[in-house]
């Protein structure tokens, strides 16, 4: 499907656009949408976009999917929800300072986890390896699938009719064999391209949100320790100067006080390091950003060496430590039971499941009925699929 060519007018409500960088994505050049549709009278097209994220099954959903610990394990640990929220709002603080569109990056950043599996990256890892045979499973080409064809709530079209720069943003990454498929979405990991400033912009605040409240989550679960932690350059030189500032301060506010600390500093760093490339580039439009041959958007050397660190820790000590390969474990066996019964005999799917899946199989085949399956699983929250589990496998229930 192409996209509508026409520019998209501005409405008498989108005068914030006028206080845009040249680079920005203005709305009136952006690319439209798949399918044409009159512009909205008291939103501008990005605003549309971040709504219909919003309002969205998918996103509710998310409220139920794992970050890094399972939905039961405790109230208190972000979910795929809380941080996407917390994307959105490291985003926009960005995207304010840079006069970028700040509605376009909310879009990106409440959409960009909507393609998850159930149990974080756990369900991801074993999903993928299900559906090994027929292309895998990425969350991120999957996020497009939801958006374009699997969210049915418009009677016009599939889908949530986004618009190509907040498909673009929802992106981050696609290999070329699925790129050549997308159309103009995925020419610029065909030409070798980049996003808006936009997506770049939602695409670190990303990393920043992860990173930062993972140390939160992995300090609240005792699973690593503040004496960890403190070996950690970011982490330290905000720990040192908390406790230096705040003597008898009570350890929830400390860890408070740094991850804080963290977030700024790396917010501080990535506006000015951007400013500066962006200054020495000069892109007089959001065209002209995509030609670019690496992102202008990011860090100095010395913040990606700190990041680097943090994230080579949290990798062994948090996402390695035993209980959470525990849960992996777990995981892989309970989506890969789920996948092969649904795949050997789709009866045993609810009515809804079943008709996608006829419809699916009729059109692609054994390749359409395994997806079909996929599509089912992907969508399901952690609660929903243990319960899933049960119903289906376990002969006490």
């Amino acid at each position: 499907m192409g996209y509508n060519s026409r520019s998209i007018p501005i409405s008498e409500f989108q005068i914030t656009v006028m206080s845009l960088a040249l680079y920005a994505s203005h709305e009136n050049r952006s690319r439209g949408r798949r399918y044409s549709e009159p512009s909205p009278d008291l939103r501008g097209e990005y605003q549309r976009d971040r709504d219909r994220v919003i309002h969205s099954s998918s996103f509710r959903r998310l409220e139920y999917k794992t970050q890094v610990f399972v939905n039961h394990e405790g109230d208190l640990y972000r979910t795929r929800l809380t941080h996407s929220l917390e994307v959105a709002q490291v985003g926009r603080t960005v995207a304010r300072a840079m006069e970028l569109h700040e509605d376009l990056v909310e879009a990106i950043a409440l959409a960009h986890d909507l393609g998850h599996a159930p149990f974080g990256h756990a369900g991801q890892d074993a999903l993928d390896a299900c559906m090994k045979d027929y292309g895998g499973f990425e969350h991120n080409l999957h996020a497009l699938r939801v958006v374009d064809e699997l969210e049915e709530r418009y009677a016009a079209f599939r889908g949530l009719n986004l618009t190509f720069e907040s498909r673009e943003g929802i992106l981050k990454h696609c290999s070329l064999t699925h790129a050549v498929l997308l159309g103009d979405v995925g020419e610029r990991f065909l030409q070798g391209g980049q996003p808006s400033l936009e997506a770049q912009v939602a695409n670190l605040a990303d990393e920043i949100a992860y990173n930062c409240h993972d140390v939160d989550d992995g300090l609240r679960s005792g699973l690593i320790t503040l004496y960890q932690l403190r070996e950690l350059s970011l982490f330290r030189a905000h720990y040192e100067e908390v406790v230096g500032s705040y003597a008898g301060l009570r350890e929830r506010r400390v860890i408070h006080e740094v991850v804080r600390r963290m977030v700024s500093s790396q917010i501080m760093d990535l506006v000015e390091v951007s400013r500066e490339r962006l200054r020495q580039v000069n892109p007089r439009e959001a065209d002209e950003v995509r030609r670019q041959s690496s992102p202008l958007i990011g860090f100095s050397p010395l913040m990606v060496e700190q990041i680097w660190e943090l994230k080579q820790f949290l990798r062994e000590a948090l996402y390695g430590h035993y209980q959470i390969r525990r849960t992996a474990a777990k995981v892989g066996r309970l989506i890969g039971s789920l996948f092969e019964v649904f795949v050997a005999d789709p009866l045993l799917l609810p009515p809804q499941a079943l008709a996608d899946l006829r419809a699916r199989e009729d059109s692609h085949g054994e390749a359409g009925r395994v997806q079909a399956v996929a599509d089912y699983i992907a969508g399901m929250t952690d609660r929903y699929a243990i319960l899933e589990y049960q119903r289906v496998l376990d002969p006490s229930v």
